[in-house]
């Protein structure tokens, strides 16, 4: 068997990828993201209703739903989403969440934000109730403190003004929290910033009459940008910027049910979902063997680089918290054997055809490959094609099991490319020939 450099460089670029691959997915409970359904978390129904004598609009509803979003990505999970459940209620599912009380407590706040000159606070009480707040937000305990009484402070500026918050570090590496403003809140906060800065004062930020923090003033900010720092954890950093990110609730949210997932039920559902994957596989194997012969032998091989291919890839995409297996889809890569199946068949059987039409093998060999791929690469643009509108247009878990399938008709073409074709084509160069009853074929004719 001749090994030609084309196909040597094929077959050792693929030999790279699947170490690489094999790296990124090894062991799979720690390097890929799993879902709610398998790793467990927590589900909860939110019901929203209006705010006095104001109704409940389209609009009311969609910034909910935006404040519910951010508030979820505050989180840090992957694979948490919101789905809209008829006109008032919403879906929340928050894959592995650790604390469901805290996470309970942030997604059915009403999100009243505001932002206190904590000089301008005179109340004594009002003081010491939100030194109390304040203590138990950093030391991160469970309080029953009451609100803050409204008559006891008086905000300069509300959440409305904020458009974005996120995670940061600070200068020494630190986590922080840096904030944007609109230019009405830049201009109110500049000029407060301003007249802080001098003593260093401090800047009260309250959620629902509850003190969350209180930075103090290093420097006039007079475009709105802000860092927050101080001694923050990461997911205290998180939940600071959820809060700052909210705004103001435009409605009213109770949550209606919530469900926590365990983590025994999601491994069953695992097991039974790998397994099922596992007796397609093999039911697939079996087949190829007993009607390819050889180059069934062939395709398993390029079946077991397809999965570590695949498998490496999720991995790599649970590394950027960009993926998170779910049993949706689990189930797209069941779907995708039968794709990576197809496209050796289209091969093998343009392989047959060209040699009983008097080709020999190597000649052959190079035809079906060609024609073969560009067969299976029209099939696969209508898979895909739907693929792409299921990922585009569902929401929740559904869009797992498209993206897997997406991905695996992209892996599935790496594979046919770097491996299947190369191996026909050098299978035919000597070996095919010499023994053709094995391979399944039949032996060459003459014409090239």
């Amino acid at each position: 068997m001749k090994l030609k450099p084309t196909n040597a460089w094929a077959l050792i670029a693929l030999a790279l990828l699947l170490a690489v691959s094999v790296w990124s997915f090894w062991p799979l409970e720690e390097k890929i993201t799993q879902g709610l359904d398998i790793k467990g978390g927590l589900s909860v129904t939110l019901t929203a209703s209006p705010l006095g004598a104001e109704e409940l609009t389209e609009e009311t509803m969609s910034r909910v739903e935006t404040i519910l979003i951010e508030r979820v990505n505050g989180f840090g999970v992957s694979e948490a989403s919101v789905q809209r459940q008829g006109q008032r209620s919403f879906l929340v599912q928050l894959p592995g969440v650790q604390n469901a009380q805290d996470a309970l407590r942030l997604l059915g706040e009403p999100g009243k934000l505001e932002f206190v000159d904590l000089t301008s606070v005179t109340d004594t009480a009002t003081l010491d109730l939100i030194a109390q707040q304040l203590e138990a937000e950093y030391s991160g305990e469970e309080t029953t403190l009451p609100q803050l009484d409204p008559e006891g402070y008086e905000p300069f500026m509300t959440g409305e003004v904020v458009t974005d918050a996120r995670v940061t570090t600070d200068e020494y590496g630190n986590p922080a929290v840096s904030i944007s403003m609109s230019g009405e809140g830049a201009d109110v906060w500049g000029d407060v910033t301003t007249r802080l800065s001098a003593t260093r004062g401090q800047i009260l930020i309250a959620l629902d009459g509850r003190a969350k923090s209180a930075p103090a003033v290093q420097t006039p900010i007079l475009d709105g940008d802000t860092l927050i720092t101080g001694s923050f954890t990461v997911d205290e950093a998180k939940g600071l910027a959820a809060i700052l990110q909210s705004g103001a609730m435009p409605a009213e949210v109770a949550i209606d049910e919530s469900r926590l997932v365990g983590p025994t039920l999601g491994k069953e559902s695992l097991d039974q979902g790998l397994l099922a994957g596992l007796v397609g596989l093999a039911l697939v194997a079996a087949f190829m063997v007993a009607y390819y012969r050889g180059l069934g032998l062939v395709s398993i091989v390029a079946l077991v680089a397809y999965a570590l291919l695949m498998l490496g890839s999720l991995g790599i995409l649970s590394r950027m918290n960009a993926f998170a297996l779910t049993l949706p889809g689990i189930a797209g890569l069941i779907l995708g054997i039968g794709v990576a199946v197809d496209t050796s068949i289209l091969i093998f059987e343009r392989l047959k055809e060209e040699i009983e039409a008097g080709k020999t093998h190597r000649s052959a060999a190079k035809s079906a490959v060609r024609h073969a791929i560009g067969t299976s690469i029209d099939a696969d643009i209508v898979t895909l094609v739907s693929a792409i509108a299921l990922y585009a247009l569902a929401i929740g878990p559904v869009r797992g099991f498209a993206f897997t399938l997406i991905l695996g008709i992209a892996i599935d073409l790496v594979a046919a490319l770097l491996f299947t074709g190369p191996i026909v084509r050098m299978l035919a160069e000597g070996t095919m020939s010499k023994a053709p009853a094995f391979w399944g074929v039949k032996g060459g004719g003459t014409r090239g």
